[in-house]
């Protein structure tokens, strides 16, 4: 019975499924998702579609998610002039800072389900954690999927706004908590300066950041078992998708 966390999936299916096989995930397992299932990479929603299957698996919310979740009811009305009317500017905007941010395949994908599934989608992305507070072996873990935006000491979890939890990214020269380890995603880490191993698992100062930039050329998609911290890895993103 163990707990695992997977990084920024991003539409990388062929990833997930070869990094669940290393793994060898059990039904007594637990495995939490740090957001990010979709976007970007070939095929965001068949990740979902998989994702909706397994019981053992629990998503946290990450802004990709977020950015769906206030564009995907527009996707499922039927294209008429009143709809196309009804489109104010700030569900215009929403739309185009989601495709500046890869939804392309999301939308391709989603839109070639039919409306029932569409809606099991819809629903399902409702239900995503924003975030998750645990402990394995004594030890206390915090999962969300980018950081803890203005962050204080004094400041408790349910007052932090979703911009702070799923866009603003985490300070990793900044110990947050004493007694916690911060598991995050959003920040590739090939982006952390001080990382001497870019692309892979990063960990300092009670943060674990784990995207390991798989849908990008050179990235990969890891996990961590929080019970072991043994780290786990897919093949790397050679570019041709």
């Amino acid at each position: 019975m163990a707990t695992y966390v997977m990084g920024d999936i991003h539409g990388e299916y062929d990833k997930f499924m070869e990094l669940l096989e290393k793994i060898d995930l059990k039904d007594t397992d637990t495995l939490y998702l740090i957001g990010d299932v979709i976007d970007r990479g070939p095929h965001p929603v068949k990740v979902l579609l998989k994702l909706m299957e397994m019981p053992n698996a629990i998503p946290i919310l990450g802004n990709h998610e977020l950015m769906a979740l206030q564009c995907m009811k527009y996707l499922m009305k039927e294209i008429t002039d009143q709809n196309i009317e009804e489109l104010d500017s700030e569900a215009i905007n929403d739309l185009l800072i989601w495709q500046g941010n890869g939804s392309m395949t999301t939308t391709d994908e989603f839109r070639r389900l039919d409306r029932e599934r569409q809606q099991e989608v819809y629903d399902y992305l409702r239900d995503f954690l924003v975030y998750e507070e645990l402990e394995v072996n004594g030890q206390k873990y915090l999962l969300v999927h980018a950081g803890l935006g203005n962050f204080s000491p004094e400041k408790e979890m349910e007052d932090y706004s979703l911009m702070e939890l799923v866009w603003d990214r985490a300070d990793f020269e900044e110990q947050y908590f004493d007694d916690v380890y911060v598991v995050s995603g959003h920040t590739p880490t090939q982006l952390i300066e001080e990382n001497p191993k870019p692309g892979y698992i990063y960990r300092a100062n009670n943060h674990i950041a784990i995207d390991c930039g798989s849908c990008f050329k050179g990235g990969r998609l890891a996990a961590i078992c929080l019970d072991t911290g043994e780290e786990f890895y897919s093949s790397e993103n050679d570019g041709s998708e």
